[in-house]
């Protein structure tokens, strides 16, 4: 059975008057990608601030990796990375010479303390830039830099990921994807991602949780939450009018398209609810050009949950 990375119960956080987190419960299995989304003032930089001991929480009860954040802080702060929205690196020295610089406060020996900088820029393709000043790095370069500190030292069980790809090209993003799965299934890290962007939660996410005006409004995987959403359908396309008109007659739920030759029929997409529109048209003798199965995309999830278009979806 696998352990949990974070555990979280009852956590809330008010500002004043207003309540920011109201009684929000999670809990993320080691070596997984978790993935927060949430329109903007959901909560969820909250939260990132309140599991890496950035902010206290005012009620429930928090540990990161098997340690309670307000009474072991140090413990958890020994356990975890966290690679913020926006890279923070030193502009005025070189991607080496920031590497050096965490391993140095690491406390590494110069030898190790080389071999580790030599590793991670290898790891991170920057090694054709590491002599040059962060200034000119690109988004992405910078970004990669950014999460290659996080890792000096003894690599962090758990890695906060802040909308780690905001502002990148869509090459850079699909880089520093393919960086967060090396990681969890090399290094067998475990990672809590905000993002903004839903492809990127479908992409890398085993589990995504919703957040809603301070309240966990959904969670499950990808393909879970895409399940709650009306929509999902059957598409079957015929070549014969007859055909399509027989079908028609005994699919009584179904969604016509004449011009298409096509018959939309309502399902949950699962294999049961498939084997058995098959097998009625196969009572019938007839048979589909093509089948295909659409569920709806998370764009469709989050404005069903929310009530917000996803261009809202926010740190």
């Amino acid at each position: 059975m696998t352990s949990s990375a974070i555990e979280v119960s009852g956590l809330r956080k008010a500002f004043g008057d207003k309540v920011v987190l109201d009684g929000i419960d999670l809990d993320v299995p080691a070596g997984t990608v978790f993935s927060l989304l949430g329109p903007n003032g959901a909560g969820k930089t909250t939260t990132v601030n309140v599991l890496t001991t950035l902010m206290k929480a005012d009620g429930g009860t928090v540990r990161v990796a098997g340690h309670d954040v307000a009474t072991q802080t140090k413990a958890v702060r020994a356990a975890i990375g966290v690679t913020g929205q926006f890279a923070a690196v030193d502009e005025l020295l070189t991607g080496q010479e920031n590497l050096q610089l965490m391993a140095d406060l690491k406390r590494l020996g110069s030898g190790e303390g080389r071999r580790v900088v030599t590793e991670l820029l290898e790891r991170f393709d920057l090694v054709e830039s590491a002599q040059k000043s962060v200034s000119t790095y690109s988004g992405g370069m910078r970004r990669k830099l950014d999460l290659a500190m996080t890792l000096v030292g003894r690599p962090p069980r758990i890695i906060f990921l802040d909308e780690p790809t905001t502002g990148l090209d869509p090459r850079s993003r699909r880089t520093m994807w393919e960086i967060v799965r090396e990681l969890v299934v090399a290094d067998g890290v475990t990672i809590l991602l905000t993002t903004q962007y839903l492809d990127e939660a479908d992409q890398l996410a085993d589990r995504i949780a919703v957040l809603h005006q301070g309240r966990l409004v959904a969670e499950g995987t990808p393909n879970d939450l895409k399940r709650q959403v009306p929509g999902s359908h059957v598409r079957l396309r015929f070549t014969d009018v007859a055909e399509l008109d027989a079908a028609a007659r005994i699919l009584t739920d179904a969604t016509r398209d004449d011009e298409a030759m096509v018959l939309r029929v309502p399902s949950d997409g699962g294999t049961r609810s498939l084997r058995a529109l098959l097998d009625r048209l196969d009572e019938y003798s007839l048979s589909a050009e093509e089948l295909s199965v659409h569920t709806p995309d998370l764009d469709d999830v989050f404005l069903a949950l929310t009530g917000q278009p996803t261009e809202v979806v926010a740190k």
